[in-house]
């Protein structure tokens, strides 16, 4: 025969609320009189055998709970009675052994109909009690206030009755009915039936949720041996996964348990766990990508999506899996945490690696942008939108020896009164490596002025992400201002050194007194300068218009008017006609000024043997 436990919580019970009450004193004193315990057992019988699924076709094919809620309810009253009279029974040596054997042969037909009761109920409402529909019901914090266990079974299902009579919904009813059962079989020494009934029903609605939403169990090899596209697709499914399963599968499930055992914390908590495992390998997957030895550029922003998955969903994981039982999973999430922080640690240092690492010679032409700055600033641009995920990750990384930094670079001064933020001073350094990269590969130029135009088009790039994203928040205004200076600078020595000579041949005071030969001396100067100038320059390249707006309006003050002067007042100085033609081989009417035809910075457009410089109407002097 089963053997029968307890419930030691009840000090005292009642039977009904005239004169079959007994108190804590009396039981421990004398037994119940007889006739009070066969009637208490008689009506436990009564009800009980009418839904005997043994004794009755139609206790076989019916509900009780569905049947008859006031009888559902009087059949849980009659076993909690009963309950108590075999607690009777068996603390007294001389009660009648009849009895006894009689209440725990009704017990054990109860609790067959319970655990039937509770099946079908669990079955019955699948829909409403799936974790979306309890998630967006309930919440976890009202759910143990509401369910609290400090009342008798009396008020208890006088509780359920008066949320019956008020209407509830089938979700609400259903929690009720549940947890009436629940209550009953734990108390009735039933506990393991109750609770393998809820794990075998509800794991396999969490097991199927797992399921739908792609998460399966991989190995670290298996991801290892995955192609990156592949893996890619599993990590984009795994963001959207995670996010569900947090904040609806595995909390509505916390939720649903709590409520259904509100009663016993160590039999919530063991349950959930028991349903909750698929938790586990949830969290293990972020681990194993931060530690699959495939780095491509992408790798770092999908390491960075999924820690910025789990540092989000972190209260909820802390409260969702707060208990002993459930702290492997707790561990397992933090443990992704720590190793995809690592990685993005690592991901960053390779991508330093990269830049300093690339040894490409070839030299862009007209001094264009490279390849190398599209690229990385791309991939800051990118990575300026993760900043406070950043900095918790970048806080504890050990800053660059000062000693490596060749100057300033930070928007504010790194000093021990006001110290940069730590992400500041790493995406400073990452441009600041950048820049020296592209110092080093301006070298290669034959021609220097392009050397100082490609170093002006690649820091007005890089400028310019700066203006456009997040970055600027970064790195600040006076890290900008700083680097416009540097803009200017190697624009003005591009200018100097392509346009130096041109600027030179012609004389400081355009309109002063010449003669023959001094005119035409400084009108051949200024032919050869001009069109030696116009076939270095014509393929320059200047992308970014703000800058090349910039050129143009600079170059053309210190050459236009002034040659537009030295023309007017000179051309009859070097001859007639057929000795002007000779010297003065731009017109006057058609002004010397630079145009951008296609991005390319053209000086001049030679045809039939002279040359011919196009003039921009919107230009203003």
């Amino acid at each position: 025969m089963k053997r029968l436990c307890f419930n030691p919580r009840t000090p005292s019970f009642s039977i009904s609320r005239q004169s079959m009450s007994v108190s804590s004193s009396s039981v421990s004193t004398a037994p119940r009189p007889t006739s009070v315990i066969e009637t208490t057992i008689d009506a436990a019988a009564t009800i009980i055998m009418k839904w005997d699924a043994e004794a009755s076709a139609y206790a076989g094919v019916t509900s009780l709970f569905y049947e008859s809620k006031s009888e559902a309810l009087l059949f849980i009253k009659s076993v909690n009675q009963l309950q108590e009279i075999m607690h009777l029974l068996v603390s007294h040596q001389d009660s009648d052994p009849e009895k006894l054997a009689q209440a725990q042969r009704l017990m054990q037909i109860a609790m067959k109909r319970l655990q039937k009761e509770f099946y079908q109920i669990l079955s019955m409402n699948r829909t409403d009690l799936d974790p979306e529909s309890v998630s967006t019901r309930s919440s976890r914090t009202t759910s143990t206030s509401d369910f609290d266990d400090d009342g008798s079974p009396d008020d208890e299902i006088r509780t359920v009755g008066d949320s019956i009579s008020d209407g509830e919904d089938v979700y609400s009813m259903a929690i009720s009915d549940l947890k009436l059962i629940a209550d009953c079989m734990i108390a009735s020494g039933y506990a393991k039936e109750c609770i393998q009934i809820y794990k075998s029903i509800r794991k396999s609605i969490i097991d199927e949720g797992i399921y739908k939403l792609g998460i399966e169990k991989l190995s670290s090899s298996q991801v290892n041996k995955m192609e990156w596209e592949i893996l890619d697709l599993k990590i984009k499914n795994w963001l959207q996964a995670e996010k569900i399963s947090m904040r609806t599968l595995f909390s509505g499930e916390r939720i649903l348990c709590d409520q259904v055992f509100a009663s016993s914390d160590s039999i919530r908590e063991s349950c959930f766990a028991e349903i909750s495992k698929g938790g586990t390998f949830l969290f293990e997957f972020p681990e194993q990508v931060a530690k699959t030895k495939k780095s491509p550029a992408e790798k770092l922003f999908r390491v960075l999506d999924m820690y910025t998955a789990i540092s989000d969903d972190w209260q909820e994981i802390e409260t969702i899996f707060a208990s002993q039982s459930t702290s492997a999973v707790r561990l397992q999430a933090l443990n992704s945490l720590v190793r995809l922080s690592e990685s993005v640690l690592s991901l960053l240092t390779d991508f330093e690696s990269t830049i300093q690492n690339n040894s490409s010679k070839a030299v862009i032409p007209g001094g264009g942008l490279h390849r190398l700055t599209i690229y990385s600033m791309n991939y800051l641009i990118l990575l300026a939108d993760y900043g406070n995920i950043l900095t918790d990750i970048i806080s504890d990384w050990p800053p660059q020896a000062r000693t490596s930094l060749p100057e300033p670079f930070l928007h504010s001064p790194d000093s021990d009164d006001s110290p940069a933020p730590a992400i500041s001073v790493r995406i400073a350094w990452l441009i600041l490596v950048l820049l020296c990269k592209l110092d080093g590969k301006s070298k290669y130029y034959k021609d220097v002025s392009l050397s100082y135009l490609f170093l002006a088009n690649n820091i007005q790039h890089v400028l310019a992400g700066v203006r456009t994203s997040n970055l600027l928040y970064i790195l600040g205004e006076e890290w900008i201002a700083k680097h416009e200076a540097k803009v200017k600078q190697f624009a003005a020595n591009y200018e100097r050194l392509a346009w130096g000579k041109v600027f030179d041949s012609l004389p400081e005071n355009p309109t002063a007194p010449m003669t023959c030969g001094e005119a035409r001396e400084c009108f051949r100067k200024f032919n050869i300068s001009f069109e030696d100038a116009y076939l270095k320059q014509s393929s320059s390249v200047v992308p970014d218009p703000k800058l090349r707006n910039e050129i143009k309006v600079s170059i053309g003050k210190k050459l236009v008017a002034v040659y537009r002067e030295f023309h007017d007042t000179h051309k009859s100085t070097v001859g007639d006609e057929s000795s002007a033609s000779s010297f003065v081989r731009f017109s006057s009417e058609v002004v010397v000024h630079l145009r951008l035809l296609q991005h390319r910075l053209v000086i001049g457009d030679k045809t039939v043997g002279r040359f011919y410089v196009i003039v921009d109407p919107t230009f203003v002097m």
